[in-house]
């Protein structure tokens, strides 16, 4: 294992925004992962399991831990024999080469997740989910390295703890597990999922026919890029950590308050339902711009998305703080205008914890 020191984590990031890492380590297997943990105990230091980087804002002052680069790739596809399929992925492989097997093989479940940035191994940890699919549903098990027990476990679906955005790995047991494998079970000539607006919308345009599964890839990553949430190097919009906002669950009560205030009918406000009747996801973009922010609005090099409001950019040589005063500007007037909360979708590094 080659521990490198002091390597700027910002060009490992699609945001692009921190300083340096005190020490880095490029960890291929479960022996490198767990020696770089050691290390990290033996310093008296954090460790931070890093991906493909696109859900992370780094602090200006850098990380003083143990970055652990999770580089082991690799994919396999095996046919179950009973309608079904599983696609076995390394934690460091590109999430949208997932996708694009799938497809191949003309299996559903994660067709609407294509054009998401970032490793399979931080799949499961933020339930990634996009139009309507979430990956939970697809993922069958996980293999990972306890860094508790130092012992490699396997860990079910169903033992997960997955919810919006959430599951066990970023709550009750954050930072315990190092996962190092997925494996995803999708359905062999299944139909293409179609039920949410934009997807409907764009097949609609063009005649209403069914599509397969690879065209309902393609139009999500061609809806992706409209809205900059698909990176490239020549759009500046993509130079984000994607959604910077988890859309909020609320009370359903709550929605005729939100129209009040909105100057609309309740059917008017977008709401998903989450399972619970009392409850209702509500598009956070909606409330950013009711409490008027507007896209492409700029607080120095950190501006939102000039194509969609969720997204906070750096429109080139932001700082980790102008993100956070952007990001905190958003907070207090949604919450000034609204009542509600947000919460940032990315995970920090390097900042000291709210007092």
């Amino acid at each position: 294992m080659t521990i490198l020191e002091n390597i700027s984590l910002a060009k490992y990031t699609t945001l692009g925004v921190g300083g340096a890492a005190r020490w880095f380590v490029e960890a291929d297997g479960d022996e490198e992962i767990l020696a770089a943990v050691r290390f990290a105990r033996a310093q008296g230091v954090g460790h931070f399991l890093l991906g493909g980087g696109s859900n992370l804002l780094v602090s200006d002052e850098g990380y003083s831990g143990v970055v652990i680069h999770m580089a082991k790739s690799g994919l396999a596809w095996v046919d179950e024999g009973d309608g079904f399929a599983c696609i076995l992925a390394g934690a460091g492989t590109e999430w949208d080469q997932v996708v694009q097997l799938a497809v191949e093989k003309n299996c559903s479940g994660i067709e609407c997740l294509a054009g998401i940035p970032g490793s399979v191994g931080a799949s499961p940890v933020q339930n990634i989910g996009a139009y309507g699919q979430e990956v939970s549903h697809s993922i069958l098990n996980l293999r990972a390295l306890d860094l508790e027990t130092e012992k490699v476990v396997d860990i079910s679906a169903s033992e997960c703890g997955f919810g919006y955005r959430r599951s066990l790995f970023n709550s009750t047991q954050k930072g315990r597990y190092a996962i190092t494998r997925v494996v995803y079970s999708l359905k062999i000539g299944g139909a293409p999922w179609l039920e949410y607006r934009d997807v409907k919308q764009y097949f609609a345009e063009r005649g209403g026919v069914q599509p397969s599964l690879a065209e309902v890839a393609a139009a999500v990553r061609e809806i992706r890029a409209r809205k900059g949430m698909l990176y490239a190097e020549d759009d500046q919009d993509s130079h984000s950590a994607g959604s910077f906002f988890k859309n909020p669950v609320v009370r359903a009560d709550a929605v005729a308050g939100l129209a009040a205030l909105a100057g609309c009918g309740a059917e008017e406000v977008p709401q998903y339902p989450t399972g619970d009747a009392a409850r209702v996801k509500l598009s956070a973009a909606w409330l950013i711009e009711r409490s008027g922010f507007t896209k492409g609005l700029a607080m120095g090099r950190a501006a939102l998305s000039s194509k969609h409001v969720l997204a906070i950019v750096n429109r080139g040589g932001a700082t980790a703080g102008e993100i956070v005063d952007l990001r905190d500007a958003v907070l207090d007037g949604v919450q000034a205008r609204t009542g509600i909360r947000l919460e940032q979708e990315p995970v920090s590094l390097g900042f000291a914890p709210p007092s």
